[in-house]
C-alpha cells in the first residue's frame, strides 16, 4: 500500500509523542519526535552556558554552536521506542526535565534553529512512511503531508498529565510549576514570530482532554485507514 506522511501537531503535553509513537509502530512507519529535536538543542545550550542571566538565549554563541550539535534517535530495544541522542549521547531522561521545559520554548524561537532542524526534518521525510509530531508539522515542515492531525486538551489536563509522568519517573515536580509552564510556553509557542503553532486549515482536531489512550488510538488509526484508502485511489 501507497505509504503517507503523517503530521500530527499541538499544544504540549498533549501526549502527541505517545500518540505517534504508537502508530508509527502499528504501520511500521519511521517515528520522529520534533520536540526532542529542540530539547536536545536547549540541554546542549543549557550544558554550555548559553543563556545569559536574564534568562535569554546567548544567540551569536549559539549559532556559532550549531554545526557541532548533531541528533539522531536509536531504537531502545528493552521499550521498542526511539530515544535521543545528543552527539552520540542518549539524553532521553535529561531532555524530559522541568530544568529543559522552562526553556525550550526560547530556544524553539530562534529562527536559525527552526531552519537548521526543519532541513533535518525535511530529509528524515522525504520517503514518506513517517510519523512525526510537533508544533509546525503540517504547517511548515510538510505542508502537503497527507494526514495532518491538530492535538488538543485543556492545560490543567496536560499539567496533570505532565506531573503524573515526572511523578512516575521519580524526578521531582510540583503541579503548580508545571501548570504555569504550560501556560507559558502555550503563549510562547502561539507567539513566537518564526513558525507560531497553529492548526493547519485542512488539519482534523482532536481534543483528547476526557479520552483514554486507547479511544485516541481508535480514533487516529481510523482517520488514518481513510486517507490511506483514498491515497490508494489517487494512485
Amino acid at each position: 500500500m501507497k505509504k503517507i506522511v503523517i503530521a500530527i501537531d499541538g499544544f504540549s503535553s498533549c501526549g502527541k509523542s505517545t500518540m505517534a509513537k504508537d502508530l508509527a509502530r502499528q504501520l511500521g512507519y519511521i517515528y520522529v519526535d520534533t520536540g526532542a529535536m529542540y530539547r536536545a538543542v536547549t540541554l546542549y545550550a543549557l550544558r554550555h552556558h548559553l543563556f545569559l542571566e536574564n534568562g535569554a538565549v546567548n544567540e551569536p554563541e549559539l549559532q556559532q554552536h550549531m554545526p557541532n550539535i548533531h541528533i539522531s534517535f536509536k531504537l531502545n530495544p528493552a521499550t521498542s521506542k526511539p530515544d535521543t541522542y545528543l552527539n552520540d549521547e542518549s539524553v532521553e531522561q535529561e531532555i524530559r526535565s522541568m530544568r529543559v521545559s522552562q526553556h525550550v520554548s526560547k530556544i524553539a524561537a530562534i529562527p536559525f534553529v527552526r531552519t537548521a532542524l526543519v532541513a533535518q526534518q525535511q530529509q528524515m521525510g522525504k520517503d514518506k512512511g513517517i510519523v512525526m509530531d510537533g508544533r509546525d508539522i503540517g504547517t511548515v515542515v510538510f505542508p502537503d503531508a497527507e494526514l495532518k492531525i491538530f492535538v488538543t486538551a485543556s492545560a490543567e489536563v496536560r499539567a496533570q498529565r505532565r506531573f503524573d509522568e515526572l511523578q512516575q519517573k521519580g524526578m521531582p515536580a510540583q503541579y503548580d510549576d508545571i501548570l504555569k509552564n504550560v501556560q507559558e510556553r502555550d503563549y510562547i509557542d502561539s507567539h513566537r514570530q518564526t513558525s507560531p503553532l497553529c492548526k493547519a486549515e485542512d488539519a482534523i482536531e482532536l481534543d483528547n482532554s476526557h479520552l483514554t489512550i486507547p479511544e485516541q488510538q481508535q480514533w487516529l488509526v481510523e482517520k488514518v485507514n481513510e486517507q490511506l484508502q483514498q491515497s490508494s485511489k489517487m494512485g
